[in-house]
C-alpha cells in the first residue's frame, strides 16, 4: 500500500539562542509520526532561501514565526494531504511550486524545509531504518564524517571581538571518529588553558560554543589555537589541523575588507595574500569565506594562489544554491562549498549541491548553524550524505552535543569508515 502524508502541523519554538524557530510534525497514513526543527542562521548571505518572520514587534522583537508555522498546518498541509510520503523529490518540488517565489519567501523556507525533513523521518520510521540509511538513497557512499570543531569564536558568533568568525580544529589523524572527538576535546580544555595563561578572561561561551576571547588580533587566535593543538598532546598539521571561517562579507565596505584588529584596510588582493601567508605559517588546510560573496574576480585569484592545497568552502558566496555552485565550478572560483539545507530550503535541492560539488571534484561540509536545536538530523544527513565533513560548533552546549553523540551511536552501531586524512588533505 503506498504510504501517504496524512498530517502535518507547525509550532513555534526556540532555538539555542532564545531566538524563535520553526518546528513540524508529521503523520503518515500508517500511524508513523515524527518531529524536525529547523535551525536559523547568524551569519546569513542575501542570497539565502528567506526565513519568513512575523515582523510584529511586540513579540520577540519582530522574529516570531508563527506565520510560517501556520502555513505548515494550512496551506502545506491542505496542499499536500494524501501525496506519496516516500517521493522525497516530489514532495519538495510540489512545495516550491506552491511557494511560487524565488527564494520561498512566500510560504518560508523555515516552513518548507520543517516539512522536508518531518516526513523524511516519519518515513524512515515507517521502514525501520535509521534516518542516514533511508536518506542515503539520494547521496553518496555513506561515512562518518570529520568534524570541524569551533575552538575559538570572533564575527557575530562573539560580538564582534574579532573580525574572522570561527577559528576551528579538525582532527584528520585518527582511525576513528570517537578517538577524533576525543582528541578536539582535549584541544578546546587545552585552549582554555593557553588563554588563562596568556590573561585572557573567560566568562562563557560564545553562540556556537567556542571560546570567546578578547584578542588582540586575528592572528592571534591561529597561534593560541596552534599552541593548544601541542599542549593537549597532538601534532598540529599532522593530526590535528586548523579551520578558519573567515566571513569576510560581515567586514566589507567601500570595496575593502577592514581589518581593525589587525588596524589595516586591505583590497582584494591583499586580502588574499594576507591569507596565503598565515597558510604558509600555521597548520591551515580550510579557509571559509574568505572574501566577499559577490567577489567573484577575488575568488578566481584566490583559488589560483591556494586552491591546490587548501580547502577553499564557499558559504555566504554559495548559500547552498545549485546555480551559484554551478558558476563557481565554471569559473574555478573556490573547490569546496559549505552546505546549509535551511540556505536553500528543502533536501532534494541540499542533495543536488552535494552532487554537484562530487562530480566537479569538489568537497562538501555538512554545516549547522548558529541557531540550533536539540534535533540532530544533520548528523545522519552528513552520514547519507558521504561528504565526510561535518562543521557542528563546538564541544560544549546541548544543541551541538546532540549532534556529536549522535555520530558516535551511528559509528558504534554501523560499522561505517571514518575517512580521516583522505577527506581533507591533498
Amino acid at each position: 500500500m503506498k504510504l501517504t502524508i496524512e498530517d502535518l502541523r507547525g509550532l513555534e519554538i526556540l532555538d539555542s539562542r532564545g531566538r524563535p524557530t520553526v518546528a513540524v510534525w508529521a503523520r503518515l497514513s500508517n500511524g508513523a509520526t515524527a518531529w524536525a526543527q529547523v535551525p536559523s542562521g547568524a551569519s546569513t548571505g542575501r542570497h539565502e532561501a528567506l526565513e519568513l518572520r512575523d515582523g510584529d514587534a511586540s513579540r520577540y522583537v519582530g522574529k516570531g514565526v508563527q506565520k510560517a508555522a501556520g502555513h505548515v498546518g494550512g496551506e502545506l498541509r491542505r496542499a499536500l494531504a494524501g501525496r506519496e510520503a516516500e517521493d522525497q523529490e516530489g514532495l519538495d518540488r510540489a512545495m516550491m511550486e506552491l511557494d511560487g517565489t524565488a527564494n520561498k519567501s512566500r510560504l518560508g523556507a523555515n516552513a518548507i524545509l520543517g516539512v522536508s525533513c518531518a516526513v523524511a523521518r516519519a518515513v524512515a520510521l515507517s521502514r525501520g531504518i535509521p534516518l542516514w540509511e533511508h536518506l542515503s538513497a539520494a547521496g553518496g557512499k555513506p561515512q562518518v564524517p570529520v568534524p570541524m570543531v569551533n575552538i575559538l569564536s570572533g564575527g557575530l558568533h562573539a560580538g564582534g571581538n574579532l573580525e574572522f568568525q570561527d577559528f576551528l580544529a579538525i582532527p584528520h589523524g585518527f582511525g576513528a571518529y570517537a578517538e577524533a572527538l576525543a582528541a578536539v576535546v582535549a584541544v578546546h580544555g587545552a585552549a582554555h588553558r593557553v588563554l588563562g595563561a596568556r590573561g585572557f578572561p573567560l566568562t562563557g561561551v560564545a553562540d556556537e560554543g567556542g571560546w570567546g576571547p578578547p584578542l588582540e588580533s586575528n592572528e592571534q587566535a591561529l597561534e593560541i589555537l596552534t599552541e593548544a593543538i601541542g599542549e593537549a598532546g597532538y601534532d598540529p598539521g599532522g593530526q590535528i589541523s586548523i579551520a578558519i571561517d573567515v566571513a569576510s562579507t560581515h567586514f566589507y565596505q567601500d570595496g575593502a575588507y577592514h581589518l581593525r584588529t589587525e588596524r589595516r584596510a586591505l583590497t582584494s588582493a591583499e586580502m588574499t595574500e594576507l591569507l596565503a601567508g598565515w597558510c604558509g605559517k600555521y597548520p591551515i588546510v580550510s579557509i571559509e569565506d574568505g572574501l566577499h560573496e559577490d567577489d567573484w574576480d577575488g575568488w578566481q585569484n584566490l583559488t589560483k594562489r591556494l586552491g591546490s592545497r587548501v580547502q577553499l568552502v564557499g558559504d555566504d558566496f554559495f548559500t547552498t544554491r545549485p546555480e551559484r555552485v554551478r558558476r563557481g565550478i565554471a569559473e574555478k572560483a573556490a573547490n569546496a562549498v559549505l552546505v546549509k539545507m535551511n540556505q536553500i530550503g528543502t533536501l532534494t535541492e541540499t542533495f543536488e549541491v552535494i552532487r554537484l560539488a562530487r562530480e566537479a571534484g569538489w568537497k562538501a561540509v555538512i554545516s549547522a548553524r548558529s541557531g540550533e536545536t536539540e534535533d540532530w538530523f544533520l548528523a545522519d544527513l552528513a552520514v547519507a550524505s558521504g561528504a565526510g565533513q561535518i562543521k557542528i560548533g563546538s564541544i560544549t552546549r546541548g544543541e551541538r552535543l546532540a549532534k556529536y553523540n549522535r555520530l558516535l551511536e551511528i559509528e558504534a552501531e554501523s560499522g561505517l569508515q571514518y575517512p580521516g586524512g583522505a577527506v581533507i588533505l591533498r
